[in-house]
C-alpha cells in the first residue's frame, strides 16, 4: 500500500500541472507554445540533465554494468517497437520513440530513491543519462523524420547529457555558483513541460483514447520482458536489477510531446500517450516493484 501511494503523490504533481494548462487553454488564455517549448527545450531541460548527472554518486564498476544493461535494453525495446510499428501500420516518426523511451527523469528518478534509497538513486541517473543520450540523438533523428542526423547533435539535449555523462565519470563538479545558477535554470524545465502538456490535452479528441490505452499497455509488458532477461544476463546485483527494469518500464515521457510539437509529428498524439501511460503508471510501477524488491 505504501508503494502504491508512493507512485501516487509521484504522478499526482505531473495532473496538477497539465490540469493548469489545460484550463488555461479553456479559458481562452494565450499560450505561445513554440516560444515556451523552445524555452524549456533549450534551457530548463538541458540544465536540468547536466545538473543531475553531475551530482550522482555512483562507482565507475556499478557505472558500466548498469549502463551496458541499459544500452542494450534500450536497444532490444527499439527493434521491437519497430517491428509492432510496421505490423500494425503506427507512424513511425510519431509513435516509435515515445514508446521506446519512458519518463526516467521526474518519475523514474524519485521512484528510484523512495524505494532503494541512494543507491538506487546512483542506479536510476545511469539508466537515465543513458537512456537521454539515446533519446536525444537518435530519438530526434526518428521524430525529426530522419534524413541529415546532424541537427540532432546541435540539440542542447545532447550536449548537456554527454557533458553530464563526463562530468560524472571523471567526478567533476562545476562552481558552487554555476552549479546553482544552472540549477535555478533546470527547475524551469518540469512545470513548463507540464503546463505544455496541458495545452496539448486541451486539443486532444476522445477517438484517439482506446489506440493509447493498448500501446501504452504494450509498452510497459514489451519493456518488462525485455529488461527482466538483460539485468540476469547482465547479472546485475538486486538494486541495480530492480531499477533497470523500473527505470525501462516507465511511462512515456513529457519531453516526448515536445519533441513532437517541434518536429511536426503528431503531437496531439503523443499527448494522449503521455497522459494515458502516466495514469496507467499508478496501476503498473507498484506491481513491478512488488516483484522486483
Amino acid at each position: 500500500m505504501n508503494v502504491v501511494l508512493t507512485v501516487a503523490e509521484i504522478v499526482a504533481p505531473v495532473f496538477l500541472l497539465a490540469a493548469l494548462g489545460f484550463a488555461w487553454v479553456k479559458l481562452g488564455y494565450e499560450y505561445r507554445l513554440d516560444f515556451v517549448t523552445k524555452l524549456a527545450m533549450t534551457l530548463g531541460v538541458p540544465c536540468l540533465i547536466f545538473v543531475t548527472l553531475m551530482q550522482a554518486d555512483i562507482e565507475k564498476d556499478a557505472l558500466t554494468a548498469i549502463a551496458g544493461a541499459t544500452l542494450a535494453a534500450y536497444a532490444v525495446v527499439i527493434i521491437v517497437f519497430f517491428l509492432i510499428s510496421l505490423v500494425f501500420k503506427l507512424d513511425i516518426q510519431t509513435f516509435l520513440a515515445p514508446l521506446s523511451f519512458g519518463n526516467t527523469g521526474n518519475l523514474g528518478l524519485p521512484l528510484a530513491l523512495f524505494a532503494f534509497g541512494e543507491l538506487g538513486l546512483g542506479y536510476a541517473v545511469v539508466v537515465f543519462a543513458v537512456m537521454a543520450i539515446i533519446s536525444f540523438t537518435f530519438g530526434i533523428w526518428l521524430v525529426s523524420g530522419g534524413g541529415n542526423p546532424l541537427p540532432s547533435l546541435k540539440e542542447p539535449l545532447v550536449g548537456a547529457s554527454i557533458a553530464g555523462g563526463v562530468f560524472l565519470w571523471m567526478g567533476w563538479e562545476t562552481p558552487t555558483f554555476i552549479t546553482n545558477t544552472l540549477s535555478l535554470i533546470g527547475q524551469l524545465g518540469i512545470p513548463l513541460m507540464l503546463i505544455t502538456l496541458g495545452v496539448a490535452l486541451a486539443r486532444l479528441t476522445p477517438s484517439g483514447i482506446g489506440r493509447m490505452v493498448w500501446l501504452s499497455a504494450l509498452k510497459v509488458a514489451i519493456c518488462v520482458a525485455v529488461a527482466w532477461p538483460i539485468g540476469v544476463w547482465f547479472d546485475l546485483n538486486d538494486v541495480a536489477f530492480a531499477v533497470l527494469v523500473l527505470q525501462v518500464a516507465t511511462p512515456v515521457a513529457v519531453t516526448s510531446y515536445l519533441l513532437a510539437e517541434k518536429y511536426g509529428a503528431d503531437a496531439d498524439a503523443v499527448a494522449g500517450l503521455v497522459v494515458v501511460s502516466t495514469l496507467m503508471s499508478v496501476g503498473f510501477l507498484p506491481l513491478i516493484l512488488a516483484f522486483v524488491i
